[in-house]
């Protein structure tokens, strides 16, 4: 088994939140796993390696979208079909409004906020992994999850997303 296909799905996720366009998302992350699987120095270490693998394909991103600028043409915003494997269905009505509900607000965050989402709540790395990727100091990354979070609940408190009771810490 290759070293890569554990992350493809993390890998998926994050891009999708960035180019908010299933076939796009999926060419990002094939030019990543090409870059990667060619490459002639990669990391060692596991954190270091998958941390690695997100800057590959957000520089891929970049080089997209500088590609697409030079060309005078746009990413169009598309919701995924049902076929996406990294979307997740429930039986419950409620659940998948929620989801959905989720999914159009995060679309209507700016882009900073989408990719700090996107690599920490989406792709599931740690600060110290998303500011090696972002090429940021770790607080700044916890500072704009933070922010991006807050924006947010904010866009989702307008919407019919039942918020969750506010959890109250106590100690011992």
């Amino acid at each position: 088994m290759s070293r890569i296909e554990p992350y493809l799905g993390r890998l998926y996720r994050y891009a999708y939140s960035l180019c908010r366009d299933e076939d796009t998302a999926k060419d990002l992350v094939q030019q990543c796993a090409l870059k990667a699987l060619g490459a002639r120095s990669v990391p060692v270490d596991e954190p270091a390696y998958r941390a690695w693998l997100f800057v590959i394909l957000r520089n891929a991103l970049i080089d997209d979208r500088r590609r697409r600028k030079t060309a005078d043409m746009t990413i169009e915003a598309t919701p995924p079909d049902e076929d996406c494997p990294a979307m997740e269905f429930w039986d419950g009505d409620e659940r998948l409004i929620n989801i959905l509900s989720i999914k159009q607000a995060i679309e209507r965050l700016g882009d900073n906020d989408r990719e700090i989402i996107g690599l920490v709540d989406l792709a599931g790395l740690s600060y110290a992994e998303a500011a090696s990727v972002l090429d940021i100091p770790a607080g700044t990354v916890m500072s704009r999850i933070s922010r991006a979070r807050s924006r947010l609940l904010a866009l989702l408190e307008r919407s019919n997303v039942t918020p969750l009771p506010a959890r109250r810490w106590q100690r011992k």
